[in-house]
């Protein structure tokens, strides 16, 4: 489930204030804040990647303490950097521990699927509402559904729809950090992967409704 994590003590995050003489006090609240917005979703999004325990609970700590993050900018932009920061680290442990588990899968055309669109509202479902099924009560049918799962379409299932990577940024991160076997990925491939991921999804969601 998801964990809290203390700020490392080596951390290189920046803060920039908003006037030559802040309140100490405040920036150190705004900074908090900003730290948690980022930490919130990284450990679901490590442990999607490569699974739950220290590897995640690593990468998470990693992600955070690399990030530099000003007061006076977008904190989603730190957020979607933390992110990026974080998925680079999760692909080369992934390649690390089996080098062919994130090839591009060869010969993959267009499936006629139930799925047109490569977009998570397809499969019925928005962010946040996979989010909270990943955490929430149907948690481990989820994990269940995702550890079925080849590592590269859970991968990429988790860059797209956890992540929120375009496909062109997902092929980008697969290639650059997924090792030599990576090196096909292209957007077109991860777009069709991720479809035929939501349809697995909506396929799993049609079963949890019909149990219950």
């Amino acid at each position: 489930m998801p964990q809290e994590f203390d700020l490392p003590h080596n951390s290189s995050i920046s803060v920039t204030p908003h006037s030559s003489e802040p309140s100490v006090a405040g920036t150190s609240e705004v900074l908090e804040e900003i730290v948690e917005q980022i930490a919130s979703g990284l450990y679901s999004l490590a442990s999607m990647l490569v699974g739950e325990g220290s590897d995640s609970e690593r990468l998470v700590e990693a992600a955070i303490a690399n990030a530099e993050i000003s007061i006076c900018h977008d904190p989603q932009e730190a957020v979607q950097s933390s992110r990026r920061a974080l998925s680079a680290a999760a692909l080369e442990l992934l390649a690390g521990r089996d080098p062919g588990s994130l090839a591009a899968p060869e010969g993959l055309a267009p499936a006629s699927i139930c799925i047109d669109d490569d977009d998570l509202a397809a499969a019925g479902i928005s962010s946040d509402e996979l989010k909270s099924m990943i955490a929430g009560p149907d948690r481990d049918r989820v994990r269940k559904w995702l550890a079925s799962l080849p590592v590269w379409m859970r991968t990429v299932f988790a860059l797209r729809a956890v992540a929120g990577f375009t496909a062109v940024e997902t092929a980008g991160l697969l290639k650059a950090h997924g090792g030599p076997p990576a090196v096909s990925w292209s957007p077109e491939a991860t777009r069709e992967v991720f479809r035929q991921g939501l349809c697995s999804l909506a396929s799993q969601l049609l079963h949890a409704s019909a149990e219950r």
